[in-house]
């Protein structure tokens, strides 16, 4: 199951990609927001992030305004590893190199048809793994001082 969540920003392009996801047939699990009313990015973020480190969702699409707050709140999150992406090429990187949990969008940068290609090619991607392992163990390292 994939998690999703956004801000007010990303409210819109949010109810698309669950749309195209469930064109796809996959299973998601919409953690809000629910309307255009203003949220805090951060509060948006946790839920998601919480129900990957569980174990209950295995991946996880986040969106606001620009994509790089909601990017930073979940990256606080010790083990969730959330990669902004803006391009096709960096959200296969991200999953096959950087094993990010989760993708995050610009809802007011970034238009519908390529959010589709980026998460469908971040959905689509496997850890490669081997010497790209030793990068994430060093990441660790670093959140675990």
């Amino acid at each position: 199951m994939i998690a999703i969540g956004s801000d007010h920003g990303g409210y819109e392009l949010k109810g698309h990609i669950i749309k195209h996801l469930a064109e796809r047939g996959i299973e998601v699990k919409d953690f809000g927001t629910y309307t255009e009313d203003s949220v805090d990015y951060p509060d948006c973020a946790k839920p998601v992030c919480e129900s990957i480190l569980k174990g209950e969702c295995e991946r996880g699409i986040l969106i606001c305004g620009t994509g790089i707050g909601i990017s930073m709140a979940a990256n606080k999150y010790k083990g969730i590893r959330a990669a902004l992406c803006g391009d096709v090429f960096s959200a296969k990187m991200a999953k096959e190199h950087n094993n990010a949990h989760i993708v995050c969008l610009g809802g007011r940068v970034t238009g519908r048809e390529l959010a589709f290609m980026i998460v469908d090619t971040f959905l689509d991607a496997e850890f490669l793994g081997g010497r790209h392992q030793n990068r994430i163990d060093k990441i660790h390292a670093i959140e675990n001082k």
